[in-house]
């Protein structure tokens, strides 16, 4: 088969589209025959290498694919050859085929095409996971979604809209924020004009926000205590702006607050099966009911993905990077 292999640490022109051996099923695995896979950060830092795949996981990115089940392993049910799904991955979604745990799987959800498809399992895993399934956002409550234009943002604005939450989102230009906006955030902060705390703070008559669901982490850790609400719930996903920043201990203690600092890729496979089965419970009658919709910015040849890579680091793109093989 053939995939984006990762030649050497560096910029996008590392990536190569090479001949790798094919994939065996394992016990409890299925393999999919890739039709599109998507861009995620981590896949940027992959390929810097500055975040190495987990042990047992294919040396090339890819978090999330969509494709045809072509073999199944032993103790496999619920799946056959033939049948058409959307996946979770540890990596290797990059690629013609993919092994991937079977408790892994979603079906491919009424109205969308399996191209698009491959660009919901990564973003509303994490979104469910973090923001329900963790930080317990209720109906009511201020969500507050930095890199709103995101994949995995213009997934927390829907979804947050969806269960009645009031959203709050940063995004870098008015035409990001305009995109969320059309999404239904009501909150908007340019984050390279405003301060998003104040912002916040007088939209909710300084109430805060309940839920802040953080991609930069260390630049923005005093800032996102400051605009908890009493009982906020801040949780740290990514860390575009640096690891390590001195937390005000007292601050947090005054807002009563908690700060959760998560990671999906290397999770056991229990606990992302338990996660997957979550988001076909909750997330996949929203998207089929077209309350939640997958956003897409652009479709490119998968032997193009080092182009892809360059359109997510501009960072002027809103939702998903999809790699079509």
């Amino acid at each position: 088969m053939r995939a984006v292999v990762v030649t050497e640490p560096g910029g996008p022109e590392v990536l190569r589209w090479a001949e790798v051996p094919d994939p065996e099923p394992g016990p409890g695995e299925v393999v999919l025959a890739v039709a599109a896979s998507a861009v995620n950060r981590a896949d940027l830092h992959q390929r810097q290498g500055h975040y190495p795949p987990p042990p047992g996981a294919p040396g090339w990115p890819g978090l999330e694919c969509s494709g045809t089940v072509s073999s199944i392993g032993p103790g496999v049910e619920g799946w056959a050859v033939g049948d058409q799904a959307c996946a979770l991955l540890s990596g290797g979604g990059y690629a013609t085929k993919v092994a991937v745990p079977a408790g892994q799987l979603l079906p491919i959800p009424a109205g969308v095409d399996l191209v698009t498809a491959a660009g919901l399992p990564e973003a509303m895993c994490t979104v469910w996971s973090n923001v329900f399934m963790t930080a317990g956002l209720r109906p009511g409550e201020v969500l507050l979604v930095h890199g709103g234009a995101s994949g995995i943002g213009t997934a927390a604005i829907q979804l947050g809209r969806a269960v009645g939450a009031t959203v709050a989102v940063t995004a870098g230009s008015p035409d990001r924020l305009a995109s969320c906006a059309a999404l239904g955030a009501s909150i908007l902060a340019n984050h390279r004009d405003d301060d998003f705390v104040a912002v916040v703070l007088d939209a909710t008559d300084g109430g805060g926000a309940d839920v802040v669901l953080d991609v930069i982490g260390a630049k923005y850790l005093a800032r996102n205590v400051s605009v908890l609400a009493p009982g906020g719930r801040l949780v740290v996903i990514g860390l575009q702006g640096g690891r390590r920043a001195e937390l005000d201990l007292s601050a947090l203690m005054a807002k009563r607050g908690a700060v959760i600092a998560t990671t999906l890729r290397t999770r056991p496979p229990a606990e992302k099966a338990t996660i997957v089965a979550a988001v076909r419970e909750h997330v996949w009658p929203l998207i089929e009911s077209g309350d939640v919709r997958p956003v897409v910015d652009r479709v490119l040849p998968m032997r193009e993905a080092a182009e892809a890579h360059r359109v997510v680091e501009a960072g002027k793109h809103v939702g998903k990077v999809l790699l079509r093989v």
